[in-house]
């Protein structure tokens, strides 16, 4: 089947589906309308429950995300001082060995 024709061919049975689903369709066009349209706005809330339950999410995500932050920089701060002290007190050690010898 060539190219022209397979086109020609899906064109002509996408018509003639459209045509059966009109023919046999169980309710009328304004009804089907409606059911659509409330679908969509149904469909239009839930996207924005969604979109305002991601957002309180990355909220709360970049809350804490700041308090283990905090906490890790005041823990860092808390060995970089004992190490501090271990080192001076290692210092004032050697300069007291030094004038012992």
């Amino acid at each position: 089947m060539r190219h022209k024709e397979f086109w020609i061919a899906l064109a002509v049975g996408a018509l003639g589906g459209a045509i059966a689903a009109l023919l046999y369709a169980p309710q009328s066009g304004e009804e089907t309308r409606k059911q659509l349209k409330a679908g969509i706005d149904d469909t239009g809330e839930k996207l924005q429950e969604a979109a305002e339950y991601l957002k309180q999410q990355a909220e709360k995500l970049a809350s804490e995300t700041q308090k283990l932050i905090d906490r890790g920089k005041g823990q860092f701060n808390t060995a970089v001082d004992a190490a501090s002290g271990a080192v001076k007190t290692a210092n004032d050690l050697v300069k007291a060995a030094q004038k012992l010898v």
